[in-house]
């Protein structure tokens, strides 16, 4: 038999314009432009330009101030304030340098120069059409991993064109003869080889080559686990040096071929999202001008709506019109309110975080930083933990000793001995100088690692050391181990 009963329970429920609110907060500089053009062109209620009220303010100060009789000097009547109304930096006075027009780095992707280098083998239209493909299946990092059984059905199906993986096979091997060396591998070892290959047909009777090929071809396993001496005897190597000259030039080969410099892969930039400048001992920080896009409810819009909403409501076409032109309205003016609430987040926040690791910032010694958490932050600006964390997560500040990502300040707090608390990253700086100056031939254990520290007054623990380790990309002692 079933039944009814009621219940009652707490939660709560993100509305609508929260959840674009908390995607517009985490969207990061470089991406803002993008999100404004979206909603500019989702929405004709909104403009571009700054609203008629802030302009006509702006031009009944100054015409206060002007007098007919005068020469106007430009610069008489915009002062700094007047540059940087939202706090934003690239809001001032420039110099006739930063007028000029940056010089911008035209560079082929990785895909291009691969295809570039396809037009010297001659090929014809099916091969060509084929190793174009393959081309295409090469990934960033250089290599191909899609299994060419899955390539010869991608053809097949999508373009019509009938090939085995024999006929794969023979052009990836033309394919991998291409400049970065490497390109094309469909694993490490392979890659190695490849590369080591290209040197050997230029010192063919390179000794240390050989050997390094040799290691590749059968002793790769033993090689990745550095397990030297089982190379050594199934070898049959007799000079250790060999052996060390020729793990040497295996270890100077790209395993990443696909990411090499010279026009190969696209140039990224990162914008920063905050600028900080020490003026004679006084921090100032500004929020880059590309948070502030000027926007207004467009005025048409408006007026058309003060028409129809004053019209006869009987009509339904009528009422559906009023309707859509109310949303379009309130949509644009929560979005523009969402910008200034993004503004004002981001820089309560980074204020907050400016003032807790101030040390850091006006000298730049990670030594200075102070432990931090998200809630030391949350609870300083009176804001939610998550807010703070995606803020965090996303965000970066240009200083004078380089760009940093806000979640570099976070960190744990650990206890010396006598009794204060330093930062997780202070830590793992001691961490890294121990296992740079340790004997490559004994690498230190964890263990080893932990009483180093404890010795230097850091209270550890051994499951720390190793967190710490993995988190440096710092491997076990047995895999830095060297000749």
């Amino acid at each position: 038999m079933q039944k009814l009963s009621l219940s009652q329970t707490l939660g709560q429920k993100l509305s609508p314009q929260q959840i674009q609110f908390i995607k517009l907060l985490q969207v990061p500089t470089a991406e803002l432009d993008t999100r404004v053009e979206e909603e500019l062109e989702l929405n004709p209620a909104l403009e571009e330009g700054r609203e008629e009220q802030e302009i006509q303010s702006e031009s009944d100060d100054t015409a206060d101030d002007f007098d007919s009789g005068d020469e106007l000097n430009i610069e008489d009547y915009l002062g700094d304030d007047d540059y940087s109304g939202y706090k934003m930096q690239g809001d001032g006075n420039y110099s006739e340098e930063d007028d000029k027009e940056m010089p911008v780095a035209m560079q082929a992707s990785l895909n291009d120069q691969l295809e570039a280098q396809l037009g010297y083998l001659g090929l014809d239209p099916h091969q060509e059409t084929v190793a174009k493909q393959l081309i295409g299946s090469i990934e960033s990092d250089g290599y191909i991993r899609r299994e060419l059984d899955a390539i010869v059905n991608d053809l097949a199906f999508a373009q019509g064109i009938e090939t085995d993986t024999e006929e794969l096979e023979e052009l990836l091997f033309q394919i991998q003869q291409f400049d970065p060396p490497g390109i094309g591998a469909r694993n490490l070892q392979e890659c190695l080889r490849i590369q080591l290959l290209r040197k050997l047909e230029q010192f063919e009777d390179d000794l240390v080559l050989q050997t390094a090929l040799s290691i590749i071809d059968f002793c790769f396993d033993e090689f990745t686990k550095k397990h030297y001496e089982k190379i050594i005897r199934k070898l049959n190597i007799e000079q250790d040096e060999l052996l060390k000259d020729a793990v040497a030039a295996i270890i100077r080969l790209n395993p990443k071929p696909g990411g090499v410099s010279g026009g190969l892969v696209k140039t990224q930039y990162l914008i920063p999202d905050f600028l900080l400048s020490n003026n004679n001992g006084k921090l100032d920080l500004t929020l880059n001008s590309r948070n502030a896009p000027e926007l207004r409810v467009s005025q048409s819009y408006s007026d058309m709506f003060s028409a129809y909403d004053k019209s006869d409501k009987k009509d339904k076409k009528l009422k559906e019109t009023v309707s859509f032109v109310k949303q379009k309205l309130d949509a644009a003016k929560w979005f523009i309110d969402a910008i200034k609430q993004r503004q004002n987040t981001l820089l309560r926040t980074m204020e907050a975080i400016v003032k807790y690791q101030y040390e850091f910032f006006l000298e730049g010694d990670e030594s200075k930083l102070r432990p931090m958490i998200l809630k030391d932050i949350a609870t300083d600006i009176q804001m939610d933990i998550s807010t703070i964390s995606r803020v965090a997560n996303s965000k970066s500040i240009q200083t004078d000793f380089g760009i940093f990502p806000l979640k570099y300040f976070f960190s744990e707090g650990i206890s010396t001995t006598s009794g204060e608390d330093v930062s997780s990253r202070e830590v793992k700086n001691v961490l890294a100088q121990l296992i740079e100056k340790e004997d490559k031939k004994k690498p230190l254990s964890d263990d080893k690692l932990e009483k180093s520290l404890k010795a230097k007054g850091y209270n550890i623990a051994r499951r720390t050391v190793a967190k710490y380790r993995e988190q440096l990309n710092i491997p076990v002692a047995r895999l830095r181990k060297e000749l």
